[in-house]
């Protein structure tokens, strides 16, 4: 049988209102991660609102499939590269190449704004992201604490772009 088609990825357009959507879709795709890292996902803090102004300040792209978001990711520029962050794909549609898909459309982004690298965090106890990072070609790069701890809790990983 064939696998479905990947939906297209497009940037965030400038009248986007559907951030209650977003904002469920986040919840649903990082859901899984509730009682396995510490400390709890900053997801639980979004609100439509505060999507709102992360996109007034980030690049954000989305996956649409039949009208519903499927997937979502934002894209901080900064002086040489860009921070990826809030990477979501719907659970019931992940391993049909959709968040390969909206990473491609930020590397994109990154070499037409003249960035070098793109940069991410993931935590430390997800080790099916971090190969799955590893095979879009990011490398661990740091180690990093949230406030409070005195162990690792994120890994930062980087890809540098050709």
């Amino acid at each position: 049988m064939d696998r479905p088609a990947t939906p297209p990825v497009t940037e965030l357009p400038p009248d986007f209102a559907q951030w209650e959507e977003v904002l469920a879709l986040i919840r649903r795709a990082f859901a899984y991660m509730d009682g396995l890292i510490d400390p709890p996902s900053s997801a639980h803090l979004l609100t439509p609102e505060g999507l709102r102004n992360k996109a007034a300040q980030e690049t954000a792209f989305l996956a649409v499939e039949n009208g519903r978001i499927v997937g979502c990711v934002f894209a901080l520029e900064r002086a040489k590269d860009l921070y990826v962050g809030k990477l979501a794909v719907e659970p019931g549609l992940q391993g049909r190449g959709i968040g390969g898909r909206l990473m491609q459309a930020v590397e994109d982004f990154a070499r037409r704004r003249g960035k070098h690298a793109v940069e991410l965090q993931t935590r430390i106890e997800l080790t099916a992201n971090h190969a799955a990072f590893a095979r879009l070609g990011f490398r661990e790069s740091e180690r990093t604490a949230h406030a409070g701890y005195d162990r690792p809790t994120s890994i930062t990983m980087r890809k540098v772009l050709s």
